[in-house]
């Protein structure tokens, strides 16, 4: 698709991040650092996040969306402003549409979580339900800019956006000042990429890496080629990273100045939502977590002094939630799932049920099958799922079970 972005490709230096600090002064947050024990002792190193899951808006997104709007002509912005956007995007447009006066128009995809798109509608932008992928949303609102001249607010390829996100790499340096590793997701780029410019001009010693889903990785293969690449259906639980192709002026800059990039597993993503929320007391959005998820896939790779994980997002539906909780304790093997044949008489499954008691383990379901031919005429196959406190758990509950004299079959 293309975005119209100038050639050649404009350069964002640390004066433009510079000045949208001080534009966003009284506007976005200087959001927390809070430190990670359970990390730190992981990798060896110190370990911080930088809550942008606690911004205005739920994400980073206001402060490139600010920068952008704040700097239009008067008469474009008496023409309004559009974007396309799942949800974090579309919020700050709108949130900073509102403080601006400016008059807003969001699109988002059909299927676009409900409580993002009533958080969108009361910061102030219409929004308008389209397309079933965020490429037929983005062409939608560039349709809309085409005939209406409203101006398109690009999320991430933009020299003022990724100057906004450019801030969160100066806060870094200021409220840890002896920082060895810097770590942020990857959708399209803009926020790594303007934490790279601030980050690098700075304290180039510093190592910037960022993070991608692997079912959306679009920045390997292109930094591979030298060019954007596009890939086809990009596919993960992150949505906030789910873009299929890099923008065109965070590539740039990424391409000169980041030190890595770095896949993670929808497992890890989901393992690193559950660590956020059960031992740093931190709703963060999948996306928002995939720093958190390379700490945890490869620890060894951060043992040479302090790290950042940036948390850029908390904006996540509860029904999503609920399924990630689930799959990232399945991940961390806090459920056991068991099938096993016993005799078909009364009290046999209670009596099953109370040696899984004496393991301390938590019965979440029970099927019961009488009529499977592959039964014999005396037995019934039972199929449980169960909470446990881990894998050594997991392997405490067998052991109970065939000591018992049951048979575990899967």
């Amino acid at each position: 698709m293309n975005y119209r972005v100038p050639q050649p490709v404009p350069q964002v230096i640390l004066d433009d991040i510079r000045g949208a600090q001080k534009m966003l002064s009284g506007v976005s947050r200087v959001t927390a650092m809070e430190g990670s024990r359970y990390l730190s002792s992981l990798t060896g190193s110190p370990v911080h996040f930088k809550c942008e899951n606690l911004q205005r808006t739920g994400s980073f997104k206001l402060r490139g969306a600010y920068v952008r709007i704040a700097g239009l002509r008067p008469e474009q912005r008496a023409a309004g402003v559009v974007a396309a956007s799942a949800g974090n995007h579309a919020q700050g447009v709108a949130l900073a549409s509102s403080l601006l006066g400016v008059r807003s128009t969001v699109f988002m995809p059909v299927g676009a979580p409900l409580p993002k798109v009533a958080a969108t509608q009361d910061y102030g932008a219409e929004v308008r339900m389209h397309g079933q992928v965020v490429d037929e949303t983005l062409a939608a609102a560039q349709e809309y800019a085409d005939r209406t001249g409203a101006v398109f607010i690009h999320p991430f390829d933009h020299r003022d956006i990724i100057a906004g996100q450019g801030t969160v790499g100066l806060e870094i340096l200021e409220q840890c000042p002896e920082v060895r590793t810097i770590l942020v997701g990857i959708g399209g780029g803009g926020l790594a990429a303007g934490v790279a410019v601030a980050v690098k001009a700075l304290r180039p010693d510093v190592r910037v890496i960022g993070v991608q889903a692997a079912g959306a990785a679009a920045y390997p293969p292109s930094l591979k080629v030298g060019h954007p690449v596009s890939i086809d259906n990009p596919n993960t639980m992150a949505d906030g990273i789910k873009v299929g192709r890099p923008g065109d002026i965070p590539f740039k800059i990424i391409g000169e100045l980041l030190d890595d990039v770095r896949t993670v597993s929808e497992d890890a993503l989901s393992s690193a939502l559950l660590l956020c929320l059960e031992r740093a007391k931190l709703v963060v959005e999948p996306a928002g977590c995939s720093p958190v998820a390379a700490l945890l896939s490869e620890p060894e790779l951060y043992g040479d002094g302090p790290v950042v994980a940036v948390l850029s997002g908390g904006n996540i539906d509860p029904l999503l939630l609920q399924r990630i909780l689930r799959h990232g304790m399945a991940a961390a093997g806090r459920y056991l799932s068991l099938r096993l044949r016993v005799t078909d008489r009364p009290g046999a499954l209670a009596g099953l049920l109370g040696e899984l008691s004496v393991v301390d383990a938590n019965v979440l379901d029970v099927s019961h099958v009488r009529t499977d031919p592959r039964l014999g005429l005396t037995e019934v196959e039972v199929e449980l799922h169960l909470e446990t406190k881990g894998p050594k758990h997991c392997a405490e509950v067998a052991r109970a079970l065939h000591g018992a004299g049951y048979t575990v079959m899967g």
